[in-house]
Formats: C-alpha cells, structure tokens, sequence
C-alpha cells in the first residue's frame, strides 16, 4: 500500500470534480410500474435541468420526450410529478406538463409529437396542472388545477398606464379539474370541468376504486400543509363531487396521501398524535383508526406534489416508508398488524412510491450508493436498481463515512447532525494539525438531510474539508414538535442550533475553530446570514439564493410560502418590529467573514434583489464579498455550468478565507468597497 502524503487540509488531490457533481446533479423522480413497465422523470444538467420521461420495457429504457420538450409543472413553483401513463383505445400513453407553456401534453405510443389537452393560457404559464389521476371511466385526467389570471390596476383618469410603474398584479385561484383526454379542451377552455372549488390549495385527488367517491387533501392561508389539512370525501353523481365533508385533519392536523383501501375506507397520514402514522377511516363516521401508531415518521413534508409515501400491494398489505431521520422501506399487514422491513441495501427512500402486485418500485440511495430507481419484488426477494443518478461511484476511500451526533443544543435541547470528516487516501493532514469544516444548513426550512451519498459533500471532504450537516429544530424526520421548535422562532433556534453544530465541533477537538465556514441554500442561506450577523463563530460563509429582508421577501415571493412567515416569525401587520429585527439587512454592519453570494437571476421564490441588496450592503461597510449571478436560473440551480461555477468558487472562497490553498480552481475576487 502506498503511504499516505501529508498535505494541508483543504488542499488535498481529488478525483471527484465540480463536473462530475454536475453530472450527479441528473435527478430521478416519481417512479410508476404497472406489470413489466416502469417509468420515471428524469431531470438532466448537462441539457440545461430539462426534465424528461423514460418508459423501461423488457429491459429496453426509452426516452418517451425530446427537446425541446420539458416536463415540469410549475403548480406552488416547486411542482412535483409531471406525468402520468394512460392505457387508451390507441395503446399505451403519457399525459405531461410541458414546462414553457404549462399546458398539459398527450404523446401517444408511436406518435412523433405529443399534442395539448389544455388551451394556450391568457398569461404566460397562466394555467398549470399536477398530480394527475385517471378518471374511473378513463375519459378524462382528473389533477389540481392553479390559474394565475391577470388583474388590471384601477388607472388615474385620462392615463394610459397603470397607476404605478409596477406590472399588472396576478390573482391565483385553484381548484381539482377534469381535463378530457380527447383534446377538445386544447380549443375550448370551457370543456375543463372543475370538480372541487373554495379552498386555496389542493393534493392528492384520488377516486375509489369504484367511482363512487372522491377524497383530496385541501388547506388554506396562512397554513402550510405540514400545519394543518383536511382529509375531504364527496359522493360522484353525474361526474360531480357532491356533499363533500371532511373526515380527517384539521387546523392543527396534517392529514397527508389518502389511499383507498376499498369502497368504504381509505387510509391516510396524519400527525395527530405528534407524528405522522398511518390511520384507517370509513366513510360512515367510524372513528379512524390508527394502524402501527409509533414515534416514527411515514411521511415526509408536502413540499411537492404528486408523491405516495406508501401503497397498497396486491394482496392488500401496505408498502410504507418509516422512521426516525431517514426512511426505510417495509411491509405492514393489516390483517396481523405486523411491520417488516425488507432486507434491500438502500438506507434511504424518498417519499414517492409505486406498486404493482408484489412488485415495489420507488427512489433510494445509501451512504456508498447513488439514489437509483428502485425495483422490489415482494415474492422473490428480488432487488434491482433500475437507473442511477450517478453512472459511476468513486472509490469508497474517497467518501466519507458520515457519524449521526445529537448535539446539545441551548437549554439542553437534543439537535440531530451527520458529521463527515476529511475522507482521502492519498492524502493525510499534518501531525496536530485540525482540519476545517463547514456547517451545511439546509433548505426549507421545513426539510431535512440523510446520510445518503450526495457528491456535492464529497467535493469538500475529499480534499480535506469536514462537513457536519444539520438537521436544526425545524427539520422534518423528528416528529411535530421538533418540526415546530422553529414557530415564531426562525432566524433564532435554526441559528442557535447551527451554531451548537459548530461547538460541537469545537468542543470534541475535531475541527479548527479558526477554520469553520457555514452555507446554505434558500432558507439554508437565511440561517447562514443570520448566523454571521449575529454570532463570529464563522470565519467565512456561503449563501445560495438566500433570504436577507423579510419583509420584502414576504411581499414578493409566490402564492403557496407568501404566509409561510406567518408561522415562522408572525403574521403582518402585528410583528413588523420582529421582521426587522431578524432580518440580516438590517444588521449587515455586522457581518463577521467574508461572504460569498450566489444568485439565480429568473429565482420567482427568493427574487434576486435579496442577494443584491445584501452585497451592496457589504460593499457599504467594506465587509469583503463576492456576487456572482446566473441568468435564466431559478430557485435551485440545475444547469451543468452553474453548478460547475459555483463549486469551483465556493472552493476557492474557502481557500482564500480559510488560510489553504484548494487544487485546480482559479482564486476568487472578493470585492471590499
């Protein structure tokens, strides 16, 4: 074996390039089987994050659309599923949102060319579609329907403006439609019928197998549906949902993902009893029953639509997600009550299941191996990995091995972290020497990390950079109450927890004190600029895309997180001084590092004047930063280049501020004045 060079951390050789964490940026998504079929989306970032549909037959992987073809639905901006395969008259379908226009797309098998279901919308991407199901006499694609409509400004008399110079504001109404899959809708807006109307946000429409009834989940301003959902039924006359009531959740209650058991019942999520467990309910006032009541989650946040964190197999048990952080996959019988979890190799699933028989397919990953499409049979045993999104996996002595640590947090309070030390075998640092590390802070901040292997970590610790990524008070995995530690607390416990991660660091003598860095991305980026504003633990920090003034982010962010601050810091009017208080904008004079911005230009989430305002402030105070924007991205980079881009500059940030010199990057400019 070749000995080992010593080599200051941070600047240990890597194999693992930005590139190649650009490339594992492909992500895979809502996978759906039905007999020897599979198919799943596929995002990709080398053709600028287009999102595409690959149909596996027999072996075969076919890509089903071409660019310039995206599927993506822009439903709550964060969208979710955007497709669905149907069996027609004419064989075997899919039925997509198309990304620049956000009309609903019919490709039929053997057609070169998909044509649309839904008409040209009065404003751009005016009307879009997601989490689509098919009808119960197959005749129409029944899904959640969001309409951005034009409202014209009152104009002073005689003008030819509008009364300001802002652009005309837009109303956004939702409801659950049935869009024909004949196509007539395509010319004739009035053919789409809406089927549930009144709430101001939908998921999860599903029919009984019997067409007689229809349950969807719906919730409203200021609530975020991890706060609070109904669980609502209504009778199907005539092709109308009538009589709906609701028969789970509430103001306080997240009901989640209903399943049809039979005709009668159904199953559904709920967080009742401070986690979300699976409950059965009748349709004839049976009180619902909890099925494996458990301090376990077997849900995730409703961030996207389209997602089953379980489903019903053929022989009727359940296949569910479960756990305490990450979730692993199992068998639950309603019959015997018993829970097994099956012996596959993935740690790991994300909330989107499929099932087909005894066949399970869904999305898993583990600490060594990349998040896959994952098909599972029941009867055999059998485990496929279907598609990765990482064609090849470096050589394990380059990943780190990640340590789960409860850190203490303030008043003793338990926070939950992954740590990951520098991992490389060509290379050790000098003799008493600590390395340094960054604080990795999620988004969300309803969210949560795994120890699955994620590149982008790998980056770092390969080159001798620990990493200890946080899953603060606030995150998800953990149960409610943990999930609610951040209400009315934002900008407060998420920063007081990552800076517990770092002492923690300290404290055990595993990282340089004079060498910790903290990032994060979209409210991640939030807690890294509220962490330098507050505290000066941090010797240099990383924003993508994050929050600096509240206020301003509440009045021009979207719909669906446009009250999220409600429960995060407090509803306007009323809390404004808090606002202002917490907001890093305003404490900007009192940045401890250097800081290194990093900002999408078409960003409808986080507008990019947050991150823009931020530097001038910097720049003000003579406080070293760097700005760097991205045109044509949004909330979450997903171009190969950008990815790139930013990797090389975060790593040479570090180097610049951190006191190493990183390989093969060129030195960033950080600008003082």
């Amino acid at each position: 074996m070749t000995a080992r060079a010593t080599l200051p951390y941070g600047s240990w050789p890597s194999p693992i390039s930005a590139a190649d964490v650009a490339r594992a940026r492909l992500r895979l998504s809502f996978p759906t089987v039905a007999g020897s079929d599979v198919w799943w989306q596929e995002t990709r970032p080398e053709e600028g994050g287009r999102t595409t549909v690959v149909h596996l037959k027999g072996g075969h992987r076919t890509e089903l659309l071409h660019a310039p073809w995206d599927a993506r639905t822009r439903v709550h901006e964060y969208g979710g599923r955007s497709y669905l395969p149907v069996r027609t008259e004419s064989g075997l379908s899919i039925v997509f949102s198309n990304y620049e226009d956000q009309r609903l797309h019919r490709l039929d098998e053997g057609d070169p060319k998909p044509y649309p279901l839904t008409p040209e919308p009065a404003v751009p991407a005016g009307l879009r579609f997601a989490d689509y199901v098919l009808s119960p006499d197959g005749t129409e694609i029944w899904c959640v329907c969001e309409g951005h409509i034009a409202e014209q400004r009152e104009q002073p008399e005689g003008a030819g403006a509008p009364a300001d110079d802002k652009p005309a504001g837009t109303g956004i109404r939702r409801a659950i439609v049935a869009v024909p899959l004949d196509g007539s809708a395509a010319e004739d807006a009035g053919a789409i019928r809406e089927l549930v109307t009144g709430a101001g946000f939908y998921a999860s429409p599903a029919p009984s197998p019997g067409g007689g009834h229809l349950a969807w989940v719906q919730w409203n301003h200021p609530r975020m549906p991890w706060d609070g959902t109904e669980l609502r039924v209504a009778a199907l006359e005539d092709g109308a949902a009538v009589a709906p009531r609701t028969v789970k959740g509430g103001l306080t209650e997240s009901a989640l993902a209903p399943l049809w058991r039979d005709d009668e019942s159904l199953y559904v999520i709920s967080d009742w009893p401070g986690w979300w467990n699976i409950y059965q309910v009748g349709l004839h006032g049976e009180s619902p029953q909890a099925l494996y009541p458990a301090e376990e989650e077997f849900a995730g946040p409703l961030w996207h639509l389209g997602g089953m964190p379980y489903a019903l197999l053929g022989d009727g048990r359940l296949a569910v997600l479960h756990g305490e952080g990450d979730l692993r996959l199992g068998v639950y019988d309603p019959e015997t009550l018993d829970l097994i979890d099956l012996d596959v190799p993935y740690e790991h699933w994300q909330t989107a299941l499929s099932t087909d028989g005894g066949t399970i397919v869904g999305i898993a990953g583990g600490p060594d191996l990349p998040t896959s499409v994952v098909r599972v049979d029941t009867t055999t045993g059998r485990v496929e990995g279907l598609r990765r999104e990482l064609a090849e996996v470096p050589d394990v002595a380059y990943l780190s091995k990640p340590r789960a640590e409860q850190v203490d947090g303030p008043f003793g309070r338990p926070v939950h972290a992954y740590v990951f030390p520098p991992a490389n075998p060509e290379a050790a640092g000098p003799e008493g020497e600590l390395p340094p590390y960054v604080v990795f802070v999620h988004g969300g901040p309803t969210g949560r990390v795994s120890k699955a292997l994620d590149l982008e970590r790998a980056y770092f610790t390969s080159r001798g950079i620990g990493v200890i990524d946080v899953n603060y008070g606030g995150s998800t995995g953990h149960g409610r109450a943990y999930r609610e530690r951040l209400r009315r607390q934002w900008g407060v416990v998420d920063v007081e927890d990552a800076v517990a991660a770092a002492r923690f660091l300290i404290d055990g003598g595993i990282a340089d004190p004079a060498r910790l860095a903290i990032r994060g991305g979209s409210a991640g980026g939030w807690t890294t600029l509220a962490a330098i504003t507050q505290t000066d633990v941090f010797k240099a920090a990383t924003s993508y895309y994050g929050i600096s003034d509240l206020q301003s982010f509440a009045a021009a962010t979207h719909d669906f997180e446009s009250h999220y601050l409600f429960g995060l810091i407090g509803p306007l009017p009323g809390f404004e001084r808090a606002y202002e208080e917490r907001s890093p904008l305003g404490h900007a004079d009192r940045t401890a590092c250097p800081v290194l911005l990093l900002q999408g230009l078409n960003d409808p989430v986080v507008p990019a004047d947050q991150s823009e305002r931020f530097a001038a402030a910097l720049a003000a105070k003579k406080t070293p930063y760097a700005y760097l924007t991205f045109e044509g991205e949004s909330h979450g980079f997903r171009r190969a280049d950008t990815v790139i881009r930013c990797l090389e500059a975060e790593l040479a940030f570090y180097g610049q501020t951190l006191g190493f010199e990183p390989r093969g990057v060129q030195p960033i400019t950080l600008t003082a004045s």
